[in-house]
């Protein structure tokens, strides 16, 4: 591994303290930056960074044979993205229902005739698992690109224990073949397969009893998930989930209020969820309950665009005083894209986020979310050296501006740079 030198840096944005774990209410809205600026990585850590007119190579730079230097005139250094919610280990696209919901029929209906998370399980069961492994890697690659540099992969297309296994195996391998950071979660609670319609309680004995030891046995989670709303897991059931899951050592990450008021926030933080997810209902108990938490909250802007469903009161949320994180929901009904630059873009147009705040809720509060904000999403002393240049941009505030086109121009990640070949 070759130490790194990035200097004549137009500007670089996210600077913290790495006791700094995340940013909350007005704060959101403040950022650190130095223009003109140099960068130092060494043995794929943050080691050093400055303005180039007080720069002094001697004193910064060890003397090394393989450094490898680069000038970023006119280009800008970010933290990489962080993305704190994703499903996107899946067997294939679901596009025959994305044309359904052109003609009008709704997520809800969809699921209801088998559609949706149950036409994806099917097709898992018939996928080996090195094929999905092989387009999961792919998916991986093209993420990369964007600039992200930590992903959260979840199961539950499998809804029984052997299909929970599989995605959960294929994560595991994923962990070791990618130079993303990768954590886990298991989802089992993610939709009631057709057979226990009716017989719910069923399905969630199924997976306290029988899925959850497993996956803790074999250590292949980090955290343990519930879709919590109308439709699909109760209040009750997602206790008793989230509840079993601590005893494992597994903290909760909740899916929540997407479809409507379901009481997911309020049993998220009564649990201690690490963060709960969508909020497209998120109203003044909800609100509450966040303010005397550690949780975070964290809006999934490609879903609710995608299915064109109301927006989280993700303003009322920070004037409140709440951090709020954005990921991007990457799975193949409902957000199709692992893009975080475009999640980053619909924070200012759909949310109407100030770049600052979107900054902040794409690196720092999403690493926040999957419990990595000491080591991830800013430019810090010690932290790991995941970080993009980008290509010749005229501000920071260009990122959520320009929407339609890749503005990353190099990616390193753990301190290496990587390649697209």
């Amino acid at each position: 591994m070759s130490d790194i030198l990035i200097i004549n840096i137009n500007e670089l944005v996210q600077i913290t303290d790495r006791t700094v774990l995340k940013f909350s209410g007005q704060d959101m809205a403040k950022i650190r930056t130095i223009k003109n600026a140099w960068l130092y990585i060494e043995s794929g850590i943050i080691a050093g960074f400055g303005n180039m007119a007080t720069f002094d190579r001697f004193s910064v730079v060890k003397q090394t044979p393989d450094l490898l230097e680069i000038d970023a005139t006119g280009k800008m250094v970010f933290p990489s993205f962080v993305d704190s919610h994703t499903h996107l280990v899946y067997p294939a696209s679901r596009e025959i229902e994305y044309i359904d919901k052109i003609r009008g029929l709704s997520y809800e209906e969809i699921a209801a005739r088998g559609g949706g998370i149950l036409n994806t399980a099917r097709r898992l069961k018939e996928m080996s698992e090195e094929d999905l492994l092989e387009s999961s890697l792919k998916r991986l690659t093209e993420i990369i690109q964007y600039g992200t540099g930590a992903v959260e992969i979840k199961s539950g297309y499998g809804l029984d224990l052997e299909g929970e296994l599989k995605m959960l195996c294929v994560i595991r391998k994923l962990k070791e073949l990618s130079p993303l950071t990768i954590k886990a979660t298991f989802l089992g609670a993610h939709s009631i397969p057709l057979e226990y319609r009716g017989h719910q309680t069923k399905y969630v004995d199924l997976v306290v009893n029988e899925m959850l030891p497993r996956v803790a046995e074999e250590g292949l989670a980090d955290f343990v998930d519930v879709f919590c709303d109308k439709g699909f897991f109760t209040v009750g059931d997602t206790e008793r989930i989230l509840e079993a899951g601590l005893k494992y050592g597994l903290r909760g990450k909740i899916h929540a209020n997407e479809l409507d008021y379901s009481g997911g926030i309020q049993a998220g933080v009564k649990f201690g969820a690490l963060s709960v997810d969508h909020l497209e209902y998120t109203g003044e108990d909800e609100i509450e309950a966040l303010l005397h938490s550690d949780t975070m909250p964290t809006v999934l802007p490609g879903a609710a665009f995608f299915l064109g469903m109301v927006y989280a009161p993700v303003r009322k949320m920070i004037d409140a005083g709440l951090p709020v994180a954005l990921a991007s929901d990457f799975n193949p009904g409902s957000a199709p894209s692992g893009n975080m630059q475009l999640i980053l873009s619909m924070a200012s147009i759909l949310y109407k986020m100030l770049p600052e705040e979107a900054i902040h809720a794409t690196t720092i509060n999403t690493a926040y979310a999957m419990g990595l904000s000491h080591e991830l999403g800013s430019i810090a002393l010690g932290k790991k050296a995941n970080v993009f240049i980008t290509k010749e941009i005229p501000s920071y505030e260009f990122m959520p501006y320009a929407f339609g086109s890749n503005k990353v121009d190099l990616v390193i990640l753990n301190g290496e740079v990587q390649t697209t070949d």
